[in-house]
């Protein structure tokens, strides 16, 4: 006889499934230890119109005589298990019913029926439609032995209304729990503090407390994820009747494609970093891939992301990273100083939520990994020459690879054996050098701003090659390549294919896999030259007067500090050296980011999805490539969502909290530059704006507000360009410029960058710049000081 009841002992990763939400997840703790009373799973599979089948009956009674061996008075809770039900997206509590302290087998039955009947109730229909789910349900039904409970409650691993994953909130009745659960009782409150556990609530659960926290905690640590845990205290021992994820903690629903990381705790996050690289609204294959980066590559990996997706754009987790300095002994000023010249300013007045991290498990686990790492790193390095000197070549066959595949089994070989391996290396590449780079750069500008001030630090941070006055391409840092190369090329220096091969796959969109590069657009070029002609600069020039400013500064450099001038020299060589190397690393897995999205288009061919394959993460791509084309049907809905998305205006650079990008751009008192879900901050009345100080000098001009840099031909030599970011797309736009200014950025961003080698005035990471200016505004650029006056709005 096939068996439609299982013990939670028999219970299979097969028969999870089946074995509903409820079932499946009691079988798996039971088996894992936990102090889950003894039951059996009753499978859809022994239903035939809410009534047991009589095979499944005798099944039934089998288990029962087995868990009333001694004991002929044991008293049963009979519970649904539907498919769907305790899961991520739902939890269903309440809405099936319950039968308690059921003893005969007359009772049992008619118990069985009451609650396997329930999936058509009212409630669970209303449930369904409100979370856009089927209402029809398949359901198991769980018996166990019933508890008698002195006290019963419910844990939530986190605050489920604050979000905040520093504190436990639980409540409890005396009694059975079944009122608690329904909301038919009024509970006593009390919460377990993290990471120690410290209990503030009734004293009648105080002796108890320290057990149930561990236990919520190992919860939490093997699922993976916040719990709303049901508990119940019985003759002294603790129970555990049921643990099933937060659902107010679900950040993506892959239906939609909807995502929002804000939603899965109360944190920190800024795209400062980030938004450069990738400035669009990312479509889910292009931010699957980005993840590859992200994850693989991490120095250390938790159950927190440090990146995470908001609405369409990637934000780092600063809660994660100043926990994570606090967890070696850091203080969280110690923390933010560090992360200064890549993620900006972060406000004094601001809370920072931190995330829990026990301090032992987490050394213990973190030196290995780093010492791992670390020798990963050193391997890296060694390669790392080689790897740029032929990344362009093993692109171009791997391109060609592509177009040579006939179908979709080979494809999906393709990646998984060359595709993937070269462009895990790739991150590889960029994360070590970037570490490495910013490292020395943030120390560096640290000791030359204490020694000299800030302006004349600034000076000194020049990457170009400091002989000669015609510069070799290789010499500059890869941002600039662009720009001289575009100069060369209109005065007949070099050719156009040169060009196009040494450049076409850099643009102001180059990150997003749904985009075209440069070279794709055969009108693109010609666009660019038509737009030097009519406002053409002389950039070795300016690279000249910057040397020279350089050389000037440098010299009371060597006046001031005689005893220090030759090892500055030295540290200034080797960081400018590790900026070259980090510019071209990130220039070469820009390039192969151009094979992926061949790879993509190819699959799109072969699999009929054309442009839709973007709207497929990456495994799921691979999956239609397997032949698995379960997930194809989400493209329409993913689609809209990233329509809606992408027609919002740039987020904040900082967001705090749980944050609507609907809601928030529907303001019209919002601010561009910082989202509190707590304290809302009121609109800025002074007449500047502060930023950081990207590129030295004052400059007074007439603003250009520009929002893509594609609207560049609106640039009119000598204008302010105000924008909200930008990379190396918007790079031949600066010479035009008077001085550069952006909501998003920091030291060592790339609009301070650029600017600061070409010698144009800069104010980055104004946060708030684009919302305050318009074009046609009077302004005055102090990029030494990093403010911008208003003088005259247009």
């Amino acid at each position: 006889m096939v068996p439609m009841v299982k013990s939670f002992n028999e219970i299979t990763a097969e028969d999870k499934m089946s074995a509903g939400g409820k079932g499946g997840m009691l079988a798996q703790l039971y088996q894992s230890g936990y102090p889950v009373p003894e039951g059996f799973v009753i499978l859809p599979a022994a239903f035939s119109h809410d009534e047991l089948t009589p095979g499944a009956w005798e099944q039934v009674q089998i288990h029962l005589q087995r868990m009333r061996k001694g004991n002929g008075m044991t008293a049963f809770a009979v519970r649904s298990s539907a498919l769907s039900e305790d899961s991520a997206q739902a939890s269903y509590a309440g809405e099936f019913e319950t039968v308690l302290d059921v003893h005969t087998d007359k009772a049992l039955r008619v118990a069985i029926y009451t609650v396997h009947q329930s999936r058509s109730g009212e409630r669970a229909k209303a449930y369904s439609q409100a979370k856009g789910m089927l209402a029809a349900h398949e359901m198991a039904v769980v018996v166990q032995r019933l508890v008698r409970a002195d006290i019963s409650g419910v844990l939530f691993t986190v605050d489920p209304v604050t979000s905040n994953h520093m504190q436990m909130v639980g409540n409890f009745v005396f009694g059975f729990g079944e009122e608690l659960v329904s909301g038919e009782a009024e509970p006593y409150t009390f919460t377990l503090s993290k990471p120690k556990g410290q209990y503030l609530g009734p004293v009648e659960l105080r002796k108890f407390a320290r057990k149930l926290y561990k236990l919520a905690n190992r919860l939490e640590d093997e699922l993976g994820y916040p719990q709303d845990i049901e508990w119940s205290i019985a003759n002294g021992k603790l129970y555990l009747l049921q643990s099933r994820p937060v659902t107010t903690l679900i950040g993506h629903n892959p239906a939609t494609g909807e995502w929002n990381d804000t939603q899965t705790g109360d944190f920190l996050w800024s795209n400062t970093n980030l938004m450069e690289a990738v400035p669009d609204v990312m479509t889910p294959l292009t931010y699957s891939i980005w993840q590859i980066f992200h994850t693989k590559t991490a120095f250390y990996s938790g159950r927190f992301p440090g990146v995470g997706n908001i609405c369409g754009r990637p934000y780092v987790n600063i809660s994660l990273l100043v926990s994570f300095y606090q967890a070696l002994g850091k203080s969280r000023q110690e923390a933010l100083q560090q992360m200064m010249g890549t993620i900006g300013k972060i406000p004094e007045n601001i809370q920072i939520s931190l995330i829990p991290i026990r301090r032992l498990p987490f050394l213990l686990n973190f030196v290995p990994s780093i010492l791992k790492r670390l020798r990963l790193a050193n391997q890296i390095l060694k390669e790392m020459p080689e790897y740029i000197t032929s990344s362009a070549e093993a692109c171009e066959r791997y391109r060609r690879r592509v177009k040579q595949v006939e179908s979709k089994e080979q494809l999906l070989t393709l990646w998984q054996t060359e595709l993937e391996p070269y462009f895990l290396k790739s991150c590889w590449m960029l994360r070590v050098s970037a570490r490495k780079s910013i490292g020395l750069s943030t120390k560096l500008t640290s000791e030359l701003t204490e020694l000299v001030g800030e302006a004349d630090a600034n000076a000194l941070l020049l990457h170009v090659g400091r002989e000669g006055s015609h510069q070799e391409v290789s010499d500059l840092l890869e941002s600039l390549g662009p720009v001289v190369s575009l100069a060369r090329l209109a005065h007949g220096e070099i050719s156009r294919e040169a060009y196009l091969k040494r450049y076409g796959h850099r643009g102001p969109h180059e990150c997003e896999l749904s985009s075209p590069s440069p070279a794709e657009d055969p009108e693109w070029l010609d666009k660019q030259l038509a737009e030097y002609s009519e406002s053409p600069f002389d950039v070795e020039a300016m690279l000249a007067q910057q040397k020279d400013e350089f050389s000037a500064t440098w010299a009371r450099f060597q006046e001031s500090y005689p005893k220090k001038w030759r090892s500055m020299e030295r540290s200034l060589e080797v960081a400018a050296e590790e900026a070259r190397r980090r510019e071209a690393v990130r220039s070469e897995i820009t390039r192969f980011i151009g094979v992926i999205r061949a790879l993509a288009l190819r699959a799109g061919e072969l699999t009929g999805l054309d442009q839709g394959i973007f709207f497929l993460y990456l495994e799921e791509m691979l999956d239609v490539l397997s032949g698995d084309g379960a997930m194809v049907k989400y493209i329409p809905a993913r689609r809209e969502t990233h329509a809606g998305y992408s027609a919002l205006p740039p987020y904040p650079a900082l967001i705090n909290g749980r944050f609507d990008p609907f809601e928030w751009a529907s303001d019209p008192e919002r601010r561009s530059d910082y989202y509190d879900s707590r304290t809302p901050l009121p609109p800025p009345d002074s007449d500047s704006i502060s930023g950081f100080a990207g590129a030295a000098g004052r400059v007074e001009g007439r603003v250009r507000r520009l929002d893509r840099a594609e609207e560049g031909d609106k640039l009119r030599a000598g204008e302010i360009l105000v924008t909200v970011t930008t990379n190396v797309g918007w790079t031949p736009l600066f010479p035009r410029a008077a001085a550069i200014v952006t909501d998003v950025g920091a030291p060592l961003s790339h609009a301070a960058i650029v600017a600061r080698e070409l010698g144009i005035p800069a104010v980055v990471g104004c946060g708030n710049a684009t919302m305050r200016l318009q074009t046609g505004d009077l302004v005055l650029v102090d990029g030494g000081k990093g403010v911008v006056e208003i003088l005259k709005k247009s």
